[in-house]
């Protein structure tokens, strides 16, 4: 495939709100994970929850309030991305600007206030609440176009913890088939205690702070994440380039990874196949690496496999938590800040490495030049997807 300039984008963590925090975190070792309860009675695990997201939305938004929304207009209006998003649809035109966004839950947490709040005699939920502007799949997606003023295919993509990777593999598609000429494509997943309910009765919270690829792993730390990125064939200067994607579907279980990693390695060949790049030339691996047992060991066998035991790799969820639909889009903003500025973040949290491990996992964040990065993102049911991007300097 031809590359595709990213013109723009912003990212939104536990770490704090816009690129530069995100990248002092990164070079400060500096987690944005906090110990205690996310809501009263949730479970006492460690969060990466984003800060000041109490204000309701207001004025001709207020109908689209919920947590999830309030993320989604804050990571709009930070890093010059709204301006950036006016310019394009300037350029080009509103309905000639696609838009693709990825999330798990949407704000399935208004429906979780509202049934607290339900009458229960009458079986009825509050007046105020409003699937169609919370809990609908669609709705961050409307919200957002709303938002941008956009005109052009919208598309909200839920495929768990890929889906915000996916979403540059669905905009590439329709900028090459013609559906748009440009693309803002994004992420967002809030906290909700449908996730940390969900996710501890499958026994994959820790207690402890994520720690992947760490012999004593034994679980995620579920976060919250937002970010957006522009692509754009016509930009005069880019961010960063999105060189190939690739993805996969192993279904080898509902929630447990391939152990080989076949679906893994598919998707990142493909990746590699589209942009015409050697493994030889890969120069990091920002991983899957949730910090369970299971999926940082076959990630491990699926990254030597390919690409052999010498690649720099790491997961960034020390740093952020897992943001499970956001988590594409915010490794992707991880895998351009490090080719922007030269970094290899290393695995926060991670004290004494697996032995069963074989990939170069970086203990130490340190300055790398780096010309290619290769960003996982591996969902339930075997949901695999991998973007390789390339520095645009």
């Amino acid at each position: 495939m031809n590359a595709l300039p990213v013109s723009h984008y912003t990212v939104t963590t536990a770490c704090g709100r816009g690129r530069d925090s995100l990248l002092a975190a990164l070079r400060q070792d500096r987690s944005g994970l906090r110990h205690g309860s996310f809501e009263a009675g949730a479970l006492h695990s460690w969060y990466g929850e984003v800060d000041g997201l109490e204000q309701p939305l207001a004025g001709p938004h207020a109908a689209w309030d919920c947590r999830l929304n309030r993320l989604l207009a804050a990571s709009l209006r930070q890093d010059g991305f709204a301006e950036a998003a006016a310019a394009l649809v300037g350029r080009y035109g509103a309905a000639r600007v696609g838009l693709f966004l990825g999330t798990s839950t949407s704000g399935v947490q208004q429906a979780e206030r509202a049934y607290r709040e339900r009458d229960r005699a009458a079986a009825r939920l509050p007046d105020w609440f409003s699937y169609a502007h919370s809990q609908s799949m669609h709705a961050p997606g409307q919200f957002a176009r709303e938002l941008l003023g956009l005109r052009g295919p919208c598309v909200v993509i839920s495929t768990a913890c890929s889906s915000s990777a996916k979403v540059f593999a669905a905009a590439a598609r329709a900028i090459r088939s013609g559906l748009c000429d440009a693309a803002v494509v994004g992420g967002v997943d809030s906290l909700c205690l449908t996730t940390l309910y969900g996710f501890n009765a499958l026994q994959l919270v820790s207690a402890d702070i994520c720690r992947p690829a760490d012999a004593r792993r034994n679980g995620i730390s579920i976060g919250e994440g937002a970010g957006f990125a522009i692509l754009d064939p016509g930009a005069r200067e880019a961010c960063a380039l999105l060189l190939g994607y690739g993805e996969s579907a192993d279904a080898h279980h509902m929630s447990t990874p391939d152990p080989e990693g076949r679906g893994a390695i598919a998707a990142m060949q493909q990746a590699l196949a589209r942009g015409a790049v050697e493994t030889a030339a890969v120069d990091y691996v920002n991983l899957h690496g949730t910090g369970t047992v299971v999926n940082d060991l076959a990630e491990d066998r699926a990254v030597c496999a390919l690409l052999g035991e010498t690649v720099p790799c790491s997961s960034t969820k020390g740093w952020t938590g897992h943001t499970l639909g956001a988590a594409g889009m915010v490794e992707a903003a991880v895998a351009m800040l490090c080719l922007q500025h030269g970094l290899l973040p290393r695995s926060l949290n991670t004290r004494e490495r697996d032995p069963q491990l074989r990939a170069a996992i970086v203990e130490r964040t340190r300055a790398a030049r780096l010309r290619r990065v290769l960003s996982n993102s591996f969902g339930f049911g075997g949901s695999n997807c991998s973007l390789l991007f390339g520095s645009a300097a």
